[in-house]
Protein backbone atom coordinates (compact mmCIF):
# COMPACT_ATOMS: atom_id res chain seq x y z
CA UNK A 1 0.00 0.00 0.00
CA UNK A 2 2.65 2.27 0.80
CA UNK A 3 4.35 1.67 -2.26
CA UNK A 4 1.65 1.98 -4.39
CA UNK A 5 1.13 5.75 -2.60
CA UNK A 6 4.59 6.49 -3.17
CA UNK A 7 4.56 5.63 -6.90
CA UNK A 8 1.72 7.49 -7.03
CA UNK A 9 2.99 10.70 -5.38
CA UNK A 10 5.64 10.35 -8.04
CA UNK A 11 3.83 10.10 -10.66
CA UNK A 12 1.70 13.24 -9.65
CA UNK A 13 4.68 14.91 -8.82
CA UNK A 14 6.74 14.54 -12.40
CA UNK A 15 3.19 15.31 -13.89
CA UNK A 16 3.07 18.35 -12.22
CA UNK A 17 6.92 18.82 -12.65
CA UNK A 18 6.18 18.39 -16.69
CA UNK A 19 3.65 20.44 -16.29
CA UNK A 20 5.45 23.72 -14.78
CA UNK A 21 8.37 23.23 -17.30
CA UNK A 22 6.12 23.91 -20.49
CA UNK A 23 4.84 27.46 -18.52
CA UNK A 24 7.76 28.20 -17.55
CA UNK A 25 10.33 27.38 -20.69
CA UNK A 26 8.52 30.41 -22.82
CA UNK A 27 9.36 33.28 -19.54
CA UNK A 28 12.83 31.74 -19.80
CA UNK A 29 13.57 31.32 -23.09
CA UNK A 30 12.30 35.15 -23.74
CA UNK A 31 14.79 36.59 -20.37
CA UNK A 32 18.01 34.55 -22.57
CA UNK A 33 16.87 36.10 -25.57
CA UNK A 34 16.68 39.63 -24.46
CA UNK A 35 20.13 39.56 -23.08
CA UNK A 36 21.72 37.37 -26.05
CA UNK A 37 24.20 39.44 -28.74
CA UNK A 38 22.82 40.55 -32.15
CA UNK A 39 23.99 37.24 -34.50
CA UNK A 40 23.62 34.66 -31.95
CA UNK A 41 20.92 31.80 -32.39
CA UNK A 42 17.22 32.47 -31.06
CA UNK A 43 15.28 29.46 -32.01
CA UNK A 44 15.44 26.14 -30.50
CA UNK A 45 16.49 24.51 -27.48
CA UNK A 46 20.46 25.41 -27.91
CA UNK A 47 19.27 29.13 -28.09
CA UNK A 48 18.91 28.88 -24.29
CA UNK A 49 22.97 28.95 -24.55
CA UNK A 50 24.28 32.56 -24.00
CA UNK A 51 27.60 33.31 -25.61
CA UNK A 52 28.21 36.79 -25.03
CA UNK A 53 25.29 38.03 -22.50
CA UNK A 54 24.63 42.00 -23.18
CA UNK A 55 22.30 44.59 -22.19
CA UNK A 56 22.07 46.00 -25.13
CA UNK A 57 19.25 45.20 -26.39
CA UNK A 58 17.80 46.92 -23.12
CA UNK A 59 19.31 50.46 -23.79
CA UNK A 60 18.20 49.81 -27.38
CA UNK A 61 14.93 49.52 -25.88
CA UNK A 62 14.84 52.47 -24.24
CA UNK A 63 15.39 54.50 -27.35
CA UNK A 64 12.71 53.41 -28.92
CA UNK A 65 10.26 53.89 -26.71
CA UNK A 66 10.02 55.78 -23.58
CA UNK A 67 10.15 52.50 -21.36
CA UNK A 68 10.28 54.77 -17.98
CA UNK A 69 7.68 56.94 -18.41
CA UNK A 70 5.03 54.43 -20.18
CA UNK A 71 6.12 51.75 -16.86
CA UNK A 72 4.91 54.64 -14.48
CA UNK A 73 1.54 54.47 -16.37
CA UNK A 74 1.24 50.95 -16.35
CA UNK A 75 1.80 50.62 -12.32
CA UNK A 76 -0.44 54.03 -11.90
CA UNK A 77 -3.31 52.53 -13.68
CA UNK A 78 -2.87 48.91 -12.33
CA UNK A 79 -2.90 50.04 -8.77
CA UNK A 80 -5.44 52.60 -8.72
CA UNK A 81 -7.44 50.84 -10.92
CA UNK A 82 -7.35 47.61 -8.38
CA UNK A 83 -8.01 49.50 -5.39
CA UNK A 84 -11.02 51.49 -6.77
CA UNK A 85 -12.11 48.46 -7.83
CA UNK A 86 -11.93 46.44 -4.67
CA UNK A 87 -13.29 49.42 -2.64
CA UNK A 88 -15.92 49.88 -4.82
CA UNK A 89 -16.99 46.04 -5.76
CA UNK A 90 -16.54 45.16 -1.88
CA UNK A 91 -18.94 48.02 -0.80
CA UNK A 92 -21.84 47.40 -3.88
CA UNK A 93 -21.31 43.44 -2.49
CA UNK A 94 -21.80 44.14 1.13
CA UNK A 95 -25.02 46.71 0.08
CA UNK A 96 -26.09 43.15 -2.15
CA UNK A 97 -26.01 40.95 0.59
CA UNK A 98 -26.87 42.51 3.83
CA UNK A 99 -29.48 45.36 3.18
CA UNK A 100 -33.20 44.86 2.30
CA UNK A 101 -34.51 47.77 -0.23
CA UNK A 102 -36.84 47.42 -3.54
CA UNK A 103 -36.15 45.24 -6.77
CA UNK A 104 -32.91 44.31 -4.66
CA UNK A 105 -32.35 40.46 -5.93
CA UNK A 106 -33.83 41.97 -9.50
CA UNK A 107 -31.20 44.58 -9.65
CA UNK A 108 -28.80 42.07 -8.47
CA UNK A 109 -29.35 39.86 -11.30
CA UNK A 110 -29.38 41.77 -14.17
CA UNK A 111 -25.70 42.73 -12.71
CA UNK A 112 -24.39 39.08 -13.21
CA UNK A 113 -26.59 38.78 -16.39
CA UNK A 114 -24.11 41.58 -17.32
CA UNK A 115 -21.55 38.92 -17.16
CA UNK A 116 -22.24 37.18 -20.15
CA UNK A 117 -21.93 40.08 -22.60
CA UNK A 118 -18.44 41.09 -23.40
CA UNK A 119 -17.06 44.10 -22.64
CA UNK A 120 -15.81 44.62 -25.83
CA UNK A 121 -19.59 45.06 -27.02
CA UNK A 122 -19.74 48.53 -25.43
CA UNK A 123 -16.35 49.64 -26.64
CA UNK A 124 -17.97 52.02 -29.29
CA UNK A 125 -20.68 54.08 -26.73
CA UNK A 126 -17.81 54.29 -24.12
CA UNK A 127 -15.12 55.54 -26.14
CA UNK A 128 -17.55 58.26 -26.91
CA UNK A 129 -18.64 58.86 -23.71
CA UNK A 130 -14.79 59.45 -22.52
CA UNK A 131 -14.63 61.97 -25.38
CA UNK A 132 -17.53 64.08 -24.61
CA UNK A 133 -16.05 63.94 -21.17
CA UNK A 134 -12.70 64.37 -22.09
CA UNK A 135 -10.69 61.83 -20.47
CA UNK A 136 -9.45 60.56 -24.11
CA UNK A 137 -5.49 60.11 -23.56
CA UNK A 138 -5.93 60.16 -19.61
CA UNK A 139 -4.75 57.04 -17.76
CA UNK A 140 -8.21 57.97 -15.98
CA UNK A 141 -10.21 56.46 -18.63
CA UNK A 142 -8.63 53.24 -18.11
CA UNK A 143 -9.70 53.23 -14.01
CA UNK A 144 -13.18 55.20 -14.00
CA UNK A 145 -15.29 52.73 -16.11
CA UNK A 146 -14.26 50.39 -14.28
CA UNK A 147 -14.59 51.16 -10.60
CA UNK A 148 -16.92 48.07 -10.09
CA UNK A 149 -17.01 44.77 -12.19
CA UNK A 150 -19.91 42.63 -11.99
CA UNK A 151 -17.53 39.99 -11.49
CA UNK A 152 -16.11 41.81 -8.79
CA UNK A 153 -19.37 42.67 -7.00
CA UNK A 154 -20.89 38.51 -7.50
CA UNK A 155 -17.53 37.35 -6.23
CA UNK A 156 -17.31 39.75 -2.94
CA UNK A 157 -20.84 39.62 -2.27
CA UNK A 158 -20.89 35.34 -1.84
CA UNK A 159 -18.04 35.90 0.78
CA UNK A 160 -19.86 38.75 2.54
CA UNK A 161 -23.12 36.43 2.67
CA UNK A 162 -20.92 34.65 5.23
CA UNK A 163 -20.20 37.10 7.59
CA UNK A 164 -23.48 36.59 10.84
CA UNK A 165 -26.05 39.00 10.70
CA UNK A 166 -25.56 38.90 14.86
CA UNK A 167 -21.95 40.86 14.71
CA UNK A 168 -23.52 43.17 12.59
CA UNK A 169 -26.32 43.79 14.66
CA UNK A 170 -24.16 43.95 17.77
CA UNK A 171 -22.34 46.25 16.21
CA UNK A 172 -25.27 48.44 15.73
CA UNK A 173 -26.59 48.46 18.88
CA UNK A 174 -23.05 49.54 19.66
CA UNK A 175 -23.31 52.83 17.78
CA UNK A 176 -21.33 51.49 14.95
CA UNK A 177 -22.75 53.08 11.66
CA UNK A 178 -23.05 51.53 8.38
CA UNK A 179 -19.80 51.88 6.63
CA UNK A 180 -18.35 50.72 9.83
CA UNK A 181 -19.67 48.13 9.62
CA UNK A 182 -18.62 47.65 6.12
CA UNK A 183 -14.92 49.05 7.02
CA UNK A 184 -14.49 47.57 10.46
CA UNK A 185 -16.22 44.70 10.43
CA UNK A 186 -16.54 43.56 6.96
CA UNK A 187 -13.44 43.42 5.61
CA UNK A 188 -11.59 42.25 7.63
CA UNK A 189 -13.25 39.08 7.93
CA UNK A 190 -13.38 38.78 4.21
CA UNK A 191 -9.41 39.24 3.79
CA UNK A 192 -8.84 35.99 1.74
CA UNK A 193 -11.40 36.96 -0.50
CA UNK A 194 -10.10 40.61 -1.12
CA UNK A 195 -6.72 39.66 -1.21
CA UNK A 196 -7.35 36.90 -4.11
CA UNK A 197 -9.67 39.20 -6.60
CA UNK A 198 -6.81 42.04 -6.14
CA UNK A 199 -4.17 39.97 -7.38
CA UNK A 200 -6.74 38.83 -10.22
CA UNK A 201 -7.74 41.86 -10.88
CA UNK A 202 -3.89 43.78 -10.29
CA UNK A 203 -2.48 40.98 -13.25
CA UNK A 204 -5.95 41.65 -15.41
CA UNK A 205 -4.91 45.95 -14.91
CA UNK A 206 -0.98 44.73 -15.81
CA UNK A 207 -1.79 43.07 -18.83
CA UNK A 208 -4.74 45.24 -20.27
CA UNK A 209 -3.70 45.99 -23.81
CA UNK A 210 -7.27 46.43 -25.41
CA UNK A 211 -8.86 49.63 -23.38
CA UNK A 212 -4.95 51.72 -23.24
CA UNK A 213 -5.07 50.93 -27.24
CA UNK A 214 -8.16 52.57 -27.62
CA UNK A 215 -8.45 55.21 -25.17
CA UNK A 216 -4.78 56.35 -24.97
CA UNK A 217 -3.35 57.83 -28.65
CA UNK A 218 -0.36 59.54 -27.38
CA UNK A 219 3.22 57.46 -27.15
CA UNK A 220 3.39 58.97 -23.96
CA UNK A 221 0.22 58.33 -22.08
CA UNK A 222 0.64 54.20 -23.36
CA UNK A 223 0.95 51.51 -20.61
CA UNK A 224 4.03 49.06 -21.24
CA UNK A 225 1.81 46.59 -22.72
CA UNK A 226 0.76 48.71 -26.25
CA UNK A 227 4.21 49.99 -26.34
CA UNK A 228 6.09 46.96 -26.44
CA UNK A 229 3.43 45.94 -29.25
CA UNK A 230 4.75 49.16 -31.11
CA UNK A 231 8.50 48.11 -31.30
CA UNK A 232 9.22 48.49 -34.92
CA UNK A 233 9.47 44.69 -36.55
CA UNK A 234 12.45 45.42 -38.23
CA UNK A 235 15.96 46.79 -37.42
CA UNK A 236 17.30 47.62 -40.96
CA UNK A 237 17.31 44.28 -42.56
CA UNK A 238 16.36 41.73 -40.08
CA UNK A 239 13.94 41.68 -37.12
CA UNK A 240 15.19 42.88 -33.88
CA UNK A 241 14.25 39.58 -31.55
CA UNK A 242 16.72 40.57 -28.97
CA UNK A 243 15.12 43.84 -28.58
CA UNK A 244 11.21 42.64 -29.16
CA UNK A 245 11.83 40.12 -26.48
CA UNK A 246 13.47 42.60 -23.98
CA UNK A 247 10.23 44.32 -23.95
CA UNK A 248 8.50 40.68 -23.78
CA UNK A 249 10.87 40.35 -20.63
CA UNK A 250 10.11 44.06 -19.11
CA UNK A 251 6.11 43.46 -19.36
CA UNK A 252 6.14 39.60 -18.00
CA UNK A 253 8.70 39.40 -15.17
CA UNK A 254 6.66 42.10 -13.55
CA UNK A 255 3.42 39.69 -13.83
CA UNK A 256 4.87 37.08 -12.45
CA UNK A 257 6.52 39.00 -9.62
CA UNK A 258 3.17 40.21 -8.47
CA UNK A 259 1.33 37.15 -9.00
CA UNK A 260 3.94 35.83 -6.32
CA UNK A 261 3.73 38.66 -3.68
CA UNK A 262 -0.32 38.68 -4.15
CA UNK A 263 -0.44 34.89 -3.52
CA UNK A 264 2.05 35.75 0.01
CA UNK A 265 -0.63 38.16 1.07
CA UNK A 266 -3.96 35.95 -0.02
CA UNK A 267 -2.20 32.75 2.25
CA UNK A 268 -1.73 35.35 4.67
CA UNK A 269 -5.28 36.99 5.12
CA UNK A 270 -6.69 32.99 4.08
CA UNK A 271 -4.99 32.04 7.64
CA UNK A 272 -5.77 35.11 9.78
CA UNK A 273 -9.24 34.73 8.87
CA UNK A 274 -9.55 31.45 10.01
CA UNK A 275 -7.97 32.26 13.29
CA UNK A 276 -10.22 34.64 13.54
CA UNK A 277 -13.33 32.51 12.56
Amino acid sequence: MKSKRLAQGIALHAAMGIVVVICVFPVLWSCVISVKSVGEKVSGFSALAIQNPTLANYARLFQLVPIGQQLGNSVFTAVVGTVTTLFFCALAGFAFAKYQFPYRDALFYFVVATMTIPAEVGAVPLFLIMKEVGLINSLWSLILPRLATAVGVFYLRQYILEVPDDILDAARIDGCRDFGLFWKIVCPVIKPALASWASLTLIARWNDFFWPLLFLNKPEKHTLMVSVSTLPLTDGLATPWQVILAGTTLVIVPSVLLYLAMQTFQKAGALEGAIKG
